[in-house]
């Protein structure tokens, strides 16, 4: 893949490196990150779904395309963002931000600058993205993003032994007729 680094007024955009460990360890056991994503996993699990993230994102797989956000004028490491292709072929982007790293805008500015490039490079025209219920932070990234809630599957997902419903959000490229 050639060297992708998307840019924006105060991040930078560049594929997840082995040099990212600590930054994804913390980002996937910090309570205040992941308490309404998932359940904390033991290092040997997040470090198989590091070494997952590190493969080479092509077009269409199930891979991840993986990105770190990193402030442009330290280089700091702020968070993830990305996307892959899930079972039914649609896209699916995520984002995790370090906790002293949330409410500045982050993730909005992030995400849609990782929209446009798929749009531009890849033409892809379509993602969606999977939030759980109470996770107000994420959800308004999406909404300010252009997404829509499109669909609550109810009882969906396992979070410290309570159940939570999904919310189901997509996205539309302006230019998309479809």
């Amino acid at each position: 893949m050639p060297s992708l680094c998307i840019k924006t007024p105060r991040l930078t955009l560049t594929p997840i490196t082995e040099n990212d460990w600590p930054l994804f360890f913390k980002l996937n056991t910090d309570p205040k990150v992941i308490e309404l994503c998932f359940d904390r996993k033991d290092e040997l699990q997040v470090r198989e779904k590091f070494d997952a993230r590190l493969q080479p994102w092509v077009e269409g797989s199930a891979s991840w395309l993986t990105l770190v956000i990193r402030d442009i004028k330290t280089q700091q490491p702020i968070g993830v963002t990305g996307f892959f292709t899930t079972e039914d072929g649609a896209y699916e982007v995520g984002y995790l931000l370090l906790a002293e790293h949330h409410g500045k805008q982050y993730g909005t500015e992030s995400l849609a600058a990782l929209l446009d490039w798929a749009v531009r490079a890849h033409q892809i025209g379509e993602f969606q993205a999977v939030v759980t219920a109470g996770n107000i932070a994420s959800e308004r990234v999406l909404i300010k993003c252009g997404f829509w809630l499109d669909e609550v599957v109810e009882n969906a997902y396992q979070i410290g032994g309570r159940v939570y419903d999904d919310h189901i959000f997509r996205w539309r490229a302006p230019s998309t007729n479809a």
